[in-house]
């Protein structure tokens, strides 16, 4: 769930909760974030091994969450791109699905039909811009540098996004999820039909293969990997994921409905860049609100920081 955190900034990643993390109303102890286990990811984590969502329950468009290092037999986890509403406009944030990948496919292929075939993620913050009825045409390929996608579109041409601003962000959405699912920076080339188009929906030029766009303009500077949202975990477990950051320094809180349980700051393996972090935490049973954010640096007078926040169940 995004969130947004109005005035000085209290959440981000912190020292293991059992190492001096704080309850509300203290802060914990500066820690270097161990790394999450990641694979190197086409802008500095985006790969599909690389941090990892928690096992959660199935969301209200059937999608199922998966930890890329514990991935159910017969799957595999793929990063699925939606979009959700920060402080500093609509940004990406990713999802990791669980998805069955076809003979002789690639991840590639699995992921964009995870993504085409639903209107939001697990996270009820994260939406797609992708009209309905899209569908993948034939297996994403690889071939002289180029990543080629070929879709369908729905009968009868369907409805295309409301506005170009939705219609970019529909196509940096595609083009984060496949090359994230293949650990590639390759540009996409998008066919419709199986024939190459002008432009999609009237409104944007793909003419020429796809780049990924700056992730510092596009991706949301802070995301929780793990736990997932709705996830239910142990009394202590793992925090993961990824930022960029000013300092390599971000913010957690812990809530237990509007009440700040613990909160504390840790760091990400580089600062200014798209790094991993962790950090653990202690909880008693019950449903919490895990939240991680930038920094304030404007003590309130800027921006409020860009957060993403999880609903978790401790068993």
């Amino acid at each position: 769930m995004v969130a947004l955190l109005v005035g000085a900034a209290v959440v981000g990643c912190g020292s293991p909760a059992g190492s001096g993390s704080g309850a509300a109303g203290s802060s914990t102890p500066r820690s270097s974030a161990g790394a999450a286990s990641a694979s190197a990811a086409p802008d500095g984590g985006a790969g599909a091994q690389d941090g990892g969502a928690g096992a959660g329950p199935e969301g209200s468009a059937g999608a199922e969450l998966a930890d890329p290092e514990h991935a159910a037999p017969g799957t595999r986890a793929a990063p699925i791109y939606y979009y959700g509403h920060t402080p500093a406009g609509d940004r990406l944030y990713r999802e990791f699905h669980q998805v069955r990948v076809g003979a002789g496919e690639e991840l590639g292929s699995a992921a964009a039909r995870e993504l085409l075939a639903r209107e939001d993620g697990v996270d009820p913050a994260y939406r797609s811009a992708w009209p309905r009825g899209w569908t993948l045409r034939a297996p994403v390929r690889r071939a002289a540098g180029v990543i080629t996608v070929d879709l369908a579109g729905p009968a009868g041409g369907g409805q295309p996004p409301g506005s170009q601003a939705s219609a970019e962000l529909a196509v940096r959405q595609l083009v984060y999820t496949v090359q994230g699912a293949l650990g590639s920076v390759d540009p996409v080339r998008i066919l419709v039909g199986g024939q190459p188009i002008r432009q999609l929906w009237g409104q944007v030029d793909v003419a020429a293969p796809q780049g990924r766009d700056d992730p510092y303009k596009i991706r949301s500077p802070i995301q929780i990997d793990n736990p997932g949202y709705g996830a239910r975990v142990s009394r202590a477990f793992r925090v993961t994921g990824e930022a960029a950051v000013f300092e390599a320094t971000l913010n957690w809180q812990v809530l237990r409905g509007s009440t700040v349980v613990k909160h504390g700051f840790a760091t990400t393996a580089e600062g200014q860049k798209f790094s991993p972090y962790s950090f653990e935490l202690t909880l008693g049973p019950g449903t919490y609100t895990l939240r991680v954010s930038q920094e304030d640096l404007s003590a309130g007078e800027g921006r409020p920081p860009i957060t993403d926040s999880k609903s978790i169940t401790v068993r």
